[in-house]
């Protein structure tokens, strides 16, 4: 058992941390690219050490941890490489020009982003090591040249003690400032470290309650601070009549395997299957084995997962399709639910809501126009998916119209992989998130710990080197408009 951290002591945990984004801010992006490497490489080290841990903690296999382990270093050098590329600078030069055709001269205006500051990060619990004390609201507030104070979850907290003393002794190992990153526990510790003045932002991987309270706590600050809350979505999946007409039974594997994938713990799982009647997609799913019951990742997800398919199972317009056992079963058995498009039309947010766990709802609709006027009717998705052919004549306005909604639109691919890459976009609008305009996977995270600094007639020695004349970094700008 973890004690909670007093929330006494969290003053002088956040003023540590405000000193050493100070020193870290003003460290070279050389020097926080191997530090970031240098974490990567020590958690690599201490893989036999932490998944043991992972496995008694969360129930999770072995192969999974060691493999989600692989990702979370990998996405740390990847921040490195950023770093050493310089381009997440967004260094921008426009030199004087008497002869600026606005009507009156330009002054010499030299723009680049600066780190927030302090960040508090608020671990996820269905990924220990890539969205937890390691993850990427981690490596990307580090490689901006932000210090974190890291919640850790309580499903794992053992785990993330663990974690911490790796990062902590390889960011030492490597000339960190002390107090760069610091670990601390409990709701309340928590909520007053987003509290405190000197915090700049927050992060967070989780629920829609547990995240809008947060989100809430952050805007009502006298200093109101950005919060990155990646929080719940259904990422939904489409269709077309043709595509079921060619392939229904390997669109059937696919939905399954995707929604029972980590036994249904995934903020990127499908858990709405929109299909067109008369291919009897329902049927084949109620023909085909479901995978073997999971335990969930803990007690409170348990729990949560089970009254949420209870609420949904207890609308009048839902059957049960498909399930090995009794949903309620220890542990839960996938199972998928069925409806028809104009239940859904009439009661959009009953019926299309997450359930965090292995179950998915097949929806039915008769008219392919069914899928724009719900397309319409949808709140915010980290994902939205289409299954089609390529001569669906209905697939470019549901681009359109999923791409108002989705953070990410798929074609004829299952959205349960987020690739760490430098074009990854993970977020969405509300409730997807709370910042529709920032990704929480992928280099571009960065951004979201970075703020804007235009400096304007100053002279070269006082400017950031990455905005000098000379250039000494070598960093890609933007010069009068053009790329240099």
């Amino acid at each position: 058992m973890i004690e909670a951290t007093p929330v006494t002591t969290i003053d002088g945990i956040v003023t540590r941390a405000d000193a050493a984004a100070d020193i870290w801010s003003s460290t070279s992006a050389a020097d926080r690219a191997t530090a970031l490497s240098a974490v990567a490489d020590a958690l690599d080290r201490a893989i036999d050490d932490l998944v043991p841990v992972a496995m008694q903690e969360t129930s999770l296999a072995e192969g999974r941890l060691r493999g989600e382990l692989t990702r979370t270093t990998f996405q740390l050098r990847l921040f490195a490489e950023v770093l050493e590329r310089g381009d997440y600078l967004g260094a921008r030069i426009d030199h004087a020009d008497a002869e600026w055709p606005m009507g009156a001269p330009r002054p010499d205006l030299r723009r680049i982003l600066t780190p927030l500051g302090p960040v508090v990060v608020f671990a996820a619990s269905n990924f220990p090591f890539a969205f937890s004390v390691a993850g990427g609201d981690t490596a990307s507030a580090l490689a901006a040249g932000c210090s974190v104070i890291l919640k850790l979850h309580p499903g794992h907290p053992r785990l993330s003690v663990a974690t911490a003393d790796v990062i902590i002794d390889a960011l030492a190992a490597s000339g960190a400032p002390a107090g760069l990153f610091q670990l601390i526990a409990g709701r309340e510790a928590g909520i007053a470290a987003l509290k405190h003045p000197l915090v700049k932002a927050g992060a967070f991987t989780g629920s829609i309650p547990g995240g809008r309270a947060l989100f809430d706590i952050a805007q009502a600050r006298p200093e109101p601070i950005p919060f990155f809350g990646e929080l719940g979505s259904v990422n939904p999946v489409f269709v077309t009549t043709a595509a079921a007409r060619a392939r229904a039974g390997d669109i059937v594997q696919q939905f399954i395997a995707s929604f029972t994938m980590g036994a249904g713990q995934f903020c990127t799982k499908p858990g709405v299957l929109f299909a067109p009647s008369g291919f009897a997609i329902a049927e084949l799913i109620e023909q085909t084995p479901l995978p073997e019951a999971a335990a969930l990742l803990n007690p409170s997800i348990h729990a949560g997962y089970l009254g949420s398919l209870e609420a949904l199972s207890a609308h009048p317009e839902i059957r049960v399709v498909s399930s090995r056992h009794t949903p309620s079963d220890q542990p839960p058995a996938p199972t998928v639910l069925a409806t028809r498009a104009e239940s859904v039309i009439a009661d959009p947010h009953t019926l299309v809501t997450e359930v965090f766990g292995p179950a998915a709802l097949v929806v039915e609709y008769d008219d392919e126009n069914q899928l724009l006027e719900i397309a319409r009717l949808l709140d915010g998705q980290l994902t939205a998916t289409i299954v089609g052919e390529d001569g669906d004549e209905i697939a470019p306005e549901l681009v359109r119209m999923l791409a108002k909604r989705a953070g990410r639109v798929l074609w004829n691919q299952w959205p349960t992989g987020v690739s760490v890459t430098h074009a990854q976009q993970h977020g969405g609008p509300y409730p997807a998130t709370t910042a529709p305009s920032s990704t929480s996977v992928g280099t571009a995270a960065i951004e979201r710990f970075l703020r804007p600094v235009a400096y304007q007639g100053m002279p070269q020695q006082l400017l950031p080197e990455a905005l000098r004349d000379t250039n000494p970094l070598g960093v890609p700008r933007l010069v009068d408009g053009l790329p240099a």
